[in-house]
């Protein structure tokens, strides 16, 4: 089995990032934070803005301001899909209580 070679993706805009269906129907008015055992807290330090994480959130609950991620823990769940898919590892999940 050949492996391709990885390509890196290089978004320089929001305007660079896919077309996405989206549809917030109940999710806007369940919050679901509370379900979580851990919480993800973004390293702006290490995030270039990539949007990746925006992009893999199942739960729409990372918003764009001022051209970075925010994460809305009223929203997320905990999942952790956005911290696995940081291709520069700035997502950390972190413990509820701490």
């Amino acid at each position: 089995m050949k492996i391709k070679s990885k390509k890196e993706i290089v978004i320089k805009s929001l305007k660079d990032l896919p077309t996405m269906v989206v549809s917030t129907g109940s999710i806007e008015i369940n919050k679901t934070g509370g379900w979580r055992s851990v919480y993800p807290i973004i390293d702006y330090d290490k995030c270039n803005s990539c949007m990746i994480c925006w992009k893999y959130c199942t739960d729409i609950c990372i918003e764009i301001k001022d051209d970075r991620p925010v994460i809305d823990l009223e929203y997320c769940k905990g999942c952790g899909i956005c911290a696995e898919e940081c291709p520069r590892k700035a997502i950390e999940l972190v413990p509820e209580g701490k």
